[in-house]
């Protein structure tokens, strides 16, 4: 299956867990994908076993909270690739665990920094060129905790409404344009992310691996087919929305 032979399609946090997983379904349908990431040897791998495998790949070292950075990694795909398609916006950090009032200012800014200016600059720039052009398909990882709330995460909630918002609001505005913009809203998945959030606690990871009606956590492969559907020809109607892709759980809440 080569849907986007000839695409070029961006993945941020390429380099490990459900942004590894994308750039290698990415580029199994016929994309040239750049992959994103501050991991340089991690990243440089997940191009080089996608390049084993017949597909085509480049690395792009790239902190998304620096615009320098995120503007080279756009005009790379623009300049050397000669276009930008579809661009998944993945890199985030979870924090740290625990309450409000306990939250240390400097790790909430953090939080912040990563999952929403991160985020809003990797939009900015991607929109400047695909609205230039009319046409484009922006994906961003928010997740179940965007779209409710979840404990012991303030920083990490506050963070992934502000996806979700920031989804929105670009999706009403570039809509006219060509571009689409939504967002995925995952639950708990069996990432490396996962791993360090929980690995002081194994109490916690005990049952973040019964969560949920399906009483397991989503696969990352699981989780990028949706992200890869969004950008595909298949979801030419879609933009605007935020969606859920959590075993059920937020049918159990209402959300």
């Amino acid at each position: 299956m080569e849907a986007f032979q000839g695409r070029v399609a961006m993945v941020t946090g390429g380099a490990s867990g459900i942004g590894q997983a994308a750039a290698h379904a990415f580029a199994a349908r016929g994309a040239i994908v750049v992959v994103l990431d501050l991991d340089i040897d991690q990243g440089e791998a997940t191009c080089g076993a996608i390049r084993e495998g017949g597909g085509s790949a480049h690395f792009q070292h790239c902190d998304i909270t620096r615009e320098e950075d995120v503007a080279a990694a756009v005009a790379f795909c623009v300049d050397e690739l000669g276009r930008l398609d579809m661009a998944f916006n993945n890199a985030g950090t979870p924090g740290k665990p625990g309450l409000l009032e306990h939250c240390d200012l400097r790790d909430f800014e953090a939080v912040l920094r990563v999952n929403v200016l991160g985020t809003f600059l990797c939009m900015k720039h991607e929109l400047q060129h695909m609205a230039s052009v009319g046409s484009g398909s922006i994906v961003n990882t928010s997740s179940l905790a965007g779209l409710g709330g979840a404990p012991h995460m303030p920083s990490y909630v506050a963070s992934k409404h502000a996806v979700t918002g920031l989804t929105r609001a670009a999706a009403l505005d570039y809509a006219h344009r060509g571009v689409r913009v939504n967002a995925i809203c995952p639950g708990v998945v069996d990432t490396p992310m996962l791993d360090a959030w929980t690995r002081d606690n194994p109490n916690s990871r005990r049952l973040l691996d019964h969560a949920g009606p399906m009483s397991r956590p989503a696969q990352p492969e699981e989780i990028v087919a949706l992200a890869v559907w969004l950008c595909s020809d298949e979801a030419s109607f879609v933009t605007g929305t935020a969606v859920p892709i959590d075993g059920g759980t937020s049918a159990s809440v209402g959300l």
